[in-house]
């Protein structure tokens, strides 16, 4: 137990009672519950997500399969249009009905198919042409003739198509066979049939477009109703803070204007105790939102020094006397330490203490807090557990953000802003440290900090 100087608390605990209940607005609960929250939003844009990605993908496999089916459909074009060459001249004693065995295609962009030589090449060279145009075939095509006696080109030319904006080669690529054969090459198959595809590409392309607008407008939504709730909470919880002390602050007033108090000293004493406790409770809550203002504002600058953690440990607690010694809190002091020297600025790293004990004791029905600090080689351990109402899984990951307090059902669990352990954070990680929450529901929490030496 620590022992510190009390103040008269029965009267506080029963004016800041009775305010409180004449300052609720019942109705406030049932409106918000009118308006969707960003929490549902939230909820709305992660199954948006999931159906935009299903959508992309069906879109991928959907484009994959027309590729592929125009790629069939060329394939196709050009066998026919080498039949209809195979029909119109005599350029093969093979029997054209079988045209899998006398055409092949060793690549992509290459088909072969078996001739018997000699053959007319310029009339070759316009019935080919003349047939890849009748099957809509409108891209460059190399003809080379092959001689499997001499073993190489005996011919080669380009057959140039207007629609093609591709670079033409010199060459095509020369593949051996034991057979006559003519040779089509076709280097810009591939974008020909991409071109084949434009409308259903941009079409696909401005539908990613408007599904990336619409995911990003629904995000901007739901941060500007998070916002506008943070504000809401913020205004709400701010009413709801100072109301009840000035309320309070003006029932004693009242009573010390009356003539008559100065004849009960006892009573006087009383509320004059109650104003300076009220009033000390305005100036600590101006203080933090000053502070934190000033956080937001800046980055923090401040000089280190070398501070004993142990000395400001005990510190802290003497600031938090009044309402230990109201809430009989008990605080063990477990400072283990053996060098508790460190490099911190000393005010900063009181207001973060007092801040954890601050929240040990008002979330703790019998409070009983455990401080603890540790050494490693580099860095300083601190942690504060206590056995209060403890923290559900998912709002531990909440708890530095700014605004955020602690809710039970729908009610919050305590008063205050939300900004405290905010700051905190702040502080340490402006001092190069790191603090991370332990919590079991029902049983308690535990914040450790680590703070480096130097």
């Amino acid at each position: 137990m620590v022992s510190a100087k009390t103040v008269p608390a029965k009267g506080i605990v029963f004016f800041t009672h009775m305010a409180s209940k004449s300052t609720t607005f019942p109705f406030s609960f049932s409106m918000a519950s009118y308006f969707i929250r960003s929490s549902t939003i939230r909820l709305g844009i992660f199954i948006s997500t999931l159906a935009i990605a299903a959508i992309l993908v069906f879109q991928l496999v959907w484009l994959r399969k027309i590729y592929n089916k125009e790629q069939k459909e060329f394939d196709r074009s050009v066998i026919i249009a080498v039949k209809g060459v195979y029909e119109k001249m005599a350029v093969s004693n093979y029997n054209s009905s079988y045209l899998n065995e006398l055409i092949e295609s060793p690549e992509m962009h290459l088909y072969l198919a078996r001739i018997t030589l000699p053959v007319n090449k310029d009339s070759l060279a316009s019935y080919v042409q003349n047939e890849l145009e009748d099957f809509d075939i409108f891209t460059d095509c190399y003809l080379g003739i092959y001689s499997a006696g001499e073993n190489k080109y005996i011919y080669t030319t380009i057959l140039k198509s207007a629609a093609t904006r591709g670079k033409h080669l010199s060459t095509i690529p020369v593949v051996t066979r034991p057979y006559d054969h003519i040779v089509l090459y076709f280097p810009n198959r591939r974008q020909y049939i991409l071109s084949k595809m434009d409308f259903w590409i941009i079409s696909s392309a401005v539908l990613l477009v408007v599904l990336i607008l619409f995911g990003g407008g629904l995000y901007y939504f739901y941060r500007q109703k998070f916002l506008n709730e943070t504000q809401k909470d913020f205004i709400h919880n701010f009413t709801h803070e100072f109301k009840t002390p000035v309320s309070v602050i003006s029932l004693a007033a009242d009573v010390l204007k009356n003539p008559a108090i100065i004849e009960k000293p006892d009573k006087l004493a009383t509320y004059a105790g109650i104003v300076e406790y009220q009033a000390a409770y305005l100036q600590s809550q101006t203080e933090k939102l000053l502070n934190f203002a000033y956080t937001e504002s800046r980055q923090l600058h401040f000089t280190k020094e070398r501070v004993n953690i142990h000395e400001v440990v005990n510190e802290a607690v003497s600031n938090l006397a009044p309402l230990i010694e109201e809430r009989k809190a008990k605080i063990i002091l477990d400072l283990y330490a053996e060098d508790p020297f460190l490099m911190a600025n000393k005010d900063y790293l009181t207001i973060v203490i007092i801040n954890l004990l601050d929240n040990a004791v008002k979330y703790s029905k019998q409070p009983e807090i455990k401080v603890t600090t540790t050494r490693t080689e580099d860095r300083m351990i601190l942690s504060v557990k206590d056995n209060g109402i403890g923290i559900e899984k998912k709002q531990l990951k909440k708890v530095f953000k700014k605004f955020f307090r602690i809710r039970k059902e729908d009610t919050y669990t305590s008063k205050g802003f939300g900004l405290g352990l905010s700051f905190v954070k702040k502080i340490v990680a402006a001092h190069g440290g790191k603090i991370k929450v332990e919590s079991v529901l029902g049983k308690g929490s535990n914040f450790t900090i680590e703070l480096p030496l130097e």
